[in-house]
Order: C-alpha cells, then sequence, then structure tokens
C-alpha cells in the first residue's frame, strides 16, 4: 500500500465507522500518545530499561502501525497529499546526505 492509497483507506474507514475526524489538535495529541506507547517499548525491550512483565506482550508494529494511522489522518484532514510530501523529502535526503553518511567516520 503506497501512502496515498493509505490516505484513501483512511478516509473511508472514518466515513465508514468512525462519524468524523477528531479535529487536528486531538489527532495531535493522539499521535504523541501513539509516539509514547512506540517509545515506552523500545526503551524497554532494545534500551537499558528494564521490560515490565505486563510490557512483554506489547506489539511494536501495532503501536506503529497507529502513529501512521493518526499521521494519515493528519494529513487528510490538512489537505496533504503525504505521498507527494514523502516522495519531495526522499529526494531531498537522498541530495543532501548521500556524501554526508558515506563520509561520517562514526558510521564506518
Amino acid at each position: 500500500m503506497d501512502l496515498k492509497n493509505g490516505q484513501l483507506v483512511v478516509d473511508n474507514w472514518i466515513k465508514e465507522h468512525g462519524v468524523r475526524y477528531f479535529n487536528e489538535l486531538t489527532n495531535m495529541a493522539q499521535l504523541t500518545e501513539e509516539v509514547g506507547e512506540v517509545a515506552r517499548i523500545i526503551a524497554r525491550r532494545y534500551g537499558e530499561q528494564s521490560e515490565k512483565e505486563s510490557d512483554k506482550n506489547k506489539d511494536l508494529g501495532e503501536e506503529l502501525a497507529d502513529v501512521v494511522f493518526v499521521v494519515l489522518c493528519l494529513a487528510n484532514q490538512t489537505g496533504i497529499d503525504l505521498q507527494a510530501a514523502f516522495d519531495a523529502k526522499m529526494d531531498v535526503k537522498t541530495k543532501r546526505d548521500h556524501n554526508r553518511h558515506h563520509n561520517n567516520q562514526k558510521l564506518k
């Protein structure tokens, strides 16, 4: 699924199951909450914090999908073509960062 289709899938889901989009501020708060859940899993599973028993069954993929869902909602309700924005960003990063990363001694 590309981002453009993802935006359509989310928009159709909202229309069929969600009644309407939450406002942008509410979705921003939701995004922050979802990113926090991703951070908690990564900090405990891959970082130095010990993983609580209640966190061991948390699905990182599911939490990342929650982040993507809310990002797609925000793009839809603010009129952003996320595929076009992402493609443009990848072009900028490719031009800007190719040699920078290859020449970074910390990455060798």
